[in-house]
């Protein structure tokens, strides 16, 4: 009884923990653009989700005595969150670091502007843009940067005076590597792009892959011995793996509003399946190998947003795939150190599998609904 109401609180936790408009392939929506022109003047873009902005920029007011409080901690409606932004702009100023030379460059002036709308055309969340600007000394060589509310990696993308566009992916709170403003860009190494790209995959799923966690740990929930589980597992991967590369080059593509209720909707076909058959048919394969197509067009999506390095294309799409499988791996494992002990118990199947598909199939069903209706 313990095993079964820990095993459904801890999957209806992790999953009605996030936002409703949680998707199945949701990436940190923070991106930087930072524009030189030759006079030395530069204009700073710094794009993110208003909601998360506003979380992360009102602790930080007892640095800043002159930016009035807010009267309520009632939510706000968009106009009154935007407004609030807009106070607020001292505040992310501060948060961002420019050190150019060795030496700080602040911003001369920073302004808030909201989002054009509040979803795009796939019901996206639409970002609000900070815009900073100022100037560095004509002779400016190199650049580091530092942004101090991002957790997750996020693209800072650097035009010079010259035209050339330099890419930089930065690991949340940390340091960029110096940036140099005035000869080529140095392209990262093979071996940092394997290494970009594995911990951005592998944290893909976890600890971010709520839904993704939930469909692997419906697949183990069937199977009581290793072998089922590896032919599902493999037909899972083979087909993300072929529908991630068709879609990154471009061959098939599907909108993520067409793409995510329907990974939503994998999840509780699995977790019902687990209540009404005891056994793993053969036909079950087939069923995991299509919904693994579905996973790979959201896969996609995450890619194309996270964009991939031209000189190292298929390493960096590689990369992401093998660490998308070792997060996967990683909660097979997690699931068969919990409950490979009592697998072999007869009450495992009434008061573990059951129970714990039912709480899967009611939180996919959930988030088919929530993603179909836009909530």
């Amino acid at each position: 009884m313990l095993v079964r109401r820990a095993l459904v609180l801890l999957l209806l936790g992790l999953a009605l923990a996030g936002s409703p408009r949680l998707a199945a392939h949701d990436l940190e929506r923070t991106r930087v653009t930072l524009t030189f022109t030759a006079d030395g003047s530069f204009v700073l873009d710094m794009a993110n989700d208003p909601e998360w902005l506003l979380l992360r920029l009102e602790p930080f007011l007892e640095d800043h005595p002159e930016v009035p409080a807010r009267p309520s901690t009632a939510p706000l409606s968009p106009p009154a969150r935007d407004a609030r932004l807009s106070v607020l702009a001292p505040v992310m100023a501060d948060r961002i670091v420019l050190f150019v030379d060795g030496r700080e460059v602040r911003a001369t002036s920073v302004e808030y502007r909201p989002p054009a709308a509040a979803t795009d055309a796939e019901g996206t969340p639409m970002a609000g843009h900070y815009i900073l600007r100022g100037r560095l000394a004509p002779d400016a060589r190199r650049l580091r940067w530092f942004y101090g509310i991002v957790a997750d990696p996020y693209p800072l993308t650097i035009t010079r005076a010259d035209g050339q566009v330099y890419t930089e992916w930065i690991g949340g709170t940390v340091w960029s590597r110096p940036i140099d403003l005035t000869g080529q860009f140095v392209a990262p190494t093979r071996w940092e792009v394997v290494q970009q790209y594995l911990v951005l995959g592998y944290t893909h799923i976890l600890p971010r892959g709520v839904d993704h966690i939930l469909f692997v740990v419906g697949l183990f929930l069937l199977s009581t011995t290793l072998g089922p589980l590896l032919w599902q597992v493999t037909a899972f991967t083979v087909a993300h793996s072929i529908t991630l590369g068709l879609s990154i080059y471009g061959v098939v593509s599907l909108p993520s509003s067409v793409v995510e209720p329907l990974i939503a909707l994998s999840i509780a076909y699995v977790a019902i399946e687990n209540v009404l058959t005891r056994q793993l048919h053969a036909w079950r394969v087939l069923v995991v190998f299509l919904f693994g197509l579905l996973h790979g067009l959201g896969f996609a999506g995450v890619l194309r947003e996270l964009g991939l390095p031209r000189s190292e294309f298929l390493t960096a799409l590689l990369s992401f795939n093998v660490s998308v499988e070792l997060g996967q791996l990683t909660v097979i494992g997690a699931a068969a150190l919990v409950l490979w002990p009592f697998m072999g118990r007869g009450w495992y199947r009434p008061r573990v599998v059951v129970p714990a598909s039912v709480a899967i199939a009611l939180v996919g069903i959930y988030w088919t609904i929530t993603r179909v209706v836009g909530w």
